[in-house]
């Protein structure tokens, strides 16, 4: 970009695609019937292929997009005022994950399910700015260059040590192992996923630091397209090679099970095709939309999942709709979310002011209620004093 406060659009419309992505995969997914889930059907293939691309991407422009903003100012470690955003953006994002999980009827009859304690994307999201913030605190004082390194360097170990990980029990709480075990149905853990937010991470430093130069987009889609190419048609034949000339079972491991690797093409790929249509992503839906995924998200779980009353698509329709149902509702369903959060975003001040006002009127008529039943209780208490005669009137 040309200057320091430039936005980068393609960034907005690239997080609006993967969020509409997203609430079409969790629509059809959920709730296409079994009977149509035929790997050795084209446009079926084809459409999984597809969504496995949405939580990579996603993770990836979180890490960058966070990143982006946080060392783009001249100030360095606690006095950059991105700090204390990020770390209260993480905190919000862990909070409003346990939020959507929760159980209004289970808190009623005293119970907290097991899937209140289950982790997904907004968990991971949260504690990967809460890890990039450390990150970046730890090497302040380093030169500038660790910053990426470090960045990158998370990438690689948790995206190679994979096969060494996933399947390790390390017998801790449920509500801590959940971060690092899909044993208990966690849908996301911390680890890989948080290699993907350190990639996007370690990218937007590259784009502040080229940021003025003039060919920046023609090399960064130029990189892209070789680098997401060699990770998606060599890798495994790589890593395949690398297990013949070393005996490294590790190697061998990740051949089998290369995904990892192959999405992080994906995304480059994703990255040169948005920077490539650029000028052309600037509509003004489409960019409020991917600045609007926090509420696009809670929403879409409200109503997909029936999060808190436990009301939702999924409990009515699962894997019950055939193609011909499936398809515009995924399509019905995206544009509602989209629409309820651009709606919510329109008259967020003024929801909020409201929410702040019946607050602290409640407050107010709590204080009352409870002076008013303390002189009743007082009063009553004395009488009943009185009457036993341990004092007079």
């Amino acid at each position: 970009m040309e200057n320091k406060t430039a936005r980068l659009y393609f960034i907005d419309a690239m997080r609006a695609w993967a969020i509409l992505m997203m609430l079409q995969g969790h629509f059809v997914d959920g709730l296409l019937d079994n009977a149509f889930r035929d790997n050795g059907n084209v446009v079926y293939s084809l459409w999984n292929y597809f969504r496995g691309i949405t939580a990579p991407v996603f993770f990836t422009v979180s890490g960058f997009i966070f990143t982006y903003l946080l060392v783009r100012g001249d100030k360095m470690g606690l006095e950059n005022p991105r700090v204390m955003k990020g770390i209260r953006r993480g905190l919000q994002l862990l909070f409003i994950g346990y939020l959507l999980r929760m159980n209004l009827f289970g808190l009623l009859k005293g119970e907290i399910y097991e899937s209140f304690y289950l982790v997904d994307v907004l968990h991971c999201i949260g504690f990967s700015i809460l890890g990039i913030v450390g990150i970046y605190l730890l090497t302040k004082d380093r030169a500038k260059r660790w910053f990426p390194i470090v960045l990158a360097s998370i990438t690689f170990l948790l995206f190679i040590l994979e096969p060494w990980y996933k399947g390790v029990s390390l017998g801790l709480p449920l509500f801590i192992e959940n971060y690092f075990s899909k044993a208990n149905g966690s849908v996301f853990t911390l680890f890989p996923w948080f290699g993907y937010s350190t990639f996007g991470a370690f990218i937007a430093i590259l784009f502040t630091r080229f940021k003025a130069h003039r060919h920046l987009y023609p090399i960064a889609i130029g990189i892209s397209l070789i680098i997401g190419s060699g990770l998606i048609f060599y890798s495994s034949d790589i890593f395949l090679e690398l297990s013949k000339l070393t005996s490294i079972e590790l190697f061998s491991d990740i051949h089998f099970n290369n995904y990892l690797f192959i999405r992080l093409g994906d995304v480059l790929l994703a990255f040169a095709v948005f920077m490539l249509f650029r000028s052309l992503l600037q509509n003004a839906t489409l960019l409020k939309i991917g600045q609007s995924t926090l509420s696009i998200y809670v929403i879409h779980f409200v109503i997909l999942y029936g999060s808190l009353t436990g009301l939702g698509l999924y409990g009515f329709f699962n894997h019950s709709l055939s193609p011909a149902v499936a398809i515009p509702g995924a399509i019905i369903f995206m544009m509602v979310c989209a629409y309820a959060a651009l709606q919510y975003e329109k008259k967020e001040e003024y929801i909020k002011l409201n929410i702040a006002s019946t607050a602290n009127l409640g407050i107010q008529w709590a204080e009352k209620f409870i002076g008013n039943a303390t002189e009743i209780f007082k009063a009553s208490f004395y009488r009943l004093l009185r009457y036993i005669g341990l004092v007079r009137d």
